[in-house]
């Protein structure tokens, strides 16, 4: 079924957003995953859909000086990673002001601070599925790293103390708006928000239990029971088994399969309420030439079937 949307305006058009970043990881690569995404043919598949495709080049960062300044707690990074993201929500905010579908490519998923904050500026009672084995919800007061790609969550909810570099973040998204999917690596701090802040998450014990149809049932009745607020999707390829997509970073065995990723795709293209998809942390520099082609093929499938691309009707 051609892909449909309360939100997209016609013609309808994707806008490819290449964000060339790793700086709120501890490990460099994941800012060559959009490259290699771009280069496999991504927009050439998207417009053999019938996509209008916006695609200005790669978002390199590189003008981007972080400002010196006193550390911030813990925090690796975080003035570049703050500038970074900020720019990132403004054009992530301008594409979805015109009805474009903005497709936010990383880079480390600490992006998710900026594509879910663009997405918030425009539609203010978004609801957004966070597909990852990792929560990525840590405060700075909780993380025990400093790396900012597990703390993008705790930002847009506005969790923990107040920092003044990120005062950009306006919109704060409500947590029964969020949805998690495939989560099975957390830290014990990270267990107790869920549970404190009253979040739902569908770990692979319930992919496993109930399948994924059911699941992705579920996690629209929680968070959109009447099918009517805007979706976003972001999606770390790390949410796959590393059988399916092995070129990242932090992989977890015991992940979704190759169809369970794309069938939750296709189900929320269905419900004609999708306004923004990240597809995160390809890691072109992890494993062998054959293992990067597959993740970035995979990274591909999953973009075409959240615009469209189905098994539903053949």
């Amino acid at each position: 079924m051609p892909f449909q949307s309360k939100f997209v305006a016609e013609p309808k058009t994707a806008a490819i957003i290449g964000c060339l970043f790793s700086g709120g990881g501890p490990r460099g690569g994941v800012e060559k995953g959009p490259v290699h995404i771009v280069e496999a043919g991504l927009e050439r598949q998207l417009t053999a859909l019938g996509w209008k495709v916006v695609f200005n080049g790669y978002h390199k960062f590189e003008d981007m000086k972080a400002e010196g300044g006193p550390p911030i707690g813990n925090l690796n990074n975080p003035r570049l990673v703050s500038r970074v993201n900020e720019s990132v929500a403004k054009t992530v905010g301008s594409h979805e002001s015109q009805g474009y579908l903005p497709i936010t490519l990383g880079g480390d998923h600490s992006l998710a601070m900026g594509s879910i904050s663009g997405t918030l500026s425009v539609h203010p009672d978004a609801c957004v599925f966070y597909i990852d084995a990792h929560a990525d919800i840590n405060t700075p007061e909780t993380s025990g790293s400093g790396n900012m790609h597990g703390m993008p969550l705790s930002f847009v909810l506005g969790l923990g103390d107040k920092i003044p570099e990120f005062a950009w973040i306006k919109s704060i998204l409500k947590a029964g708006r969020l949805v998690y999917i495939g989560l099975r690596d957390l830290d014990t701090t990270e267990k107790q928000i869920l549970h404190d802040n009253k979040i739902k998450a569908f770990s692979m014990h319930e992919v496993d239990k109930y399948g994924i149809g059911k699941v992705v049932e579920m996690a629209l009745d929680h968070v959109n029971p009447n099918r009517d607020l805007p979706i976003h999707i972001s999606f770390d390829i790390d949410a796959l088994d590393p059988s399916v997509a092995p070129a990242t970073v932090f992989p977890v065995r015991g992940g979704l399969s190759f169809r369970e990723g794309r069938y939750i795709c296709e189900a929320i293209s269905d419900t004609r309420l999708l306004v923004a998809l990240d597809v995160m942390e390809v890691n072109p520099t992890v494993g062998d030439e054959a293992g990067v082609r597959q993740t970035v093929a995979v990274a591909c499938s999953l973009v075409r079937s959240a615009l469209g691309e189905t098994l539903a009707k053949l």
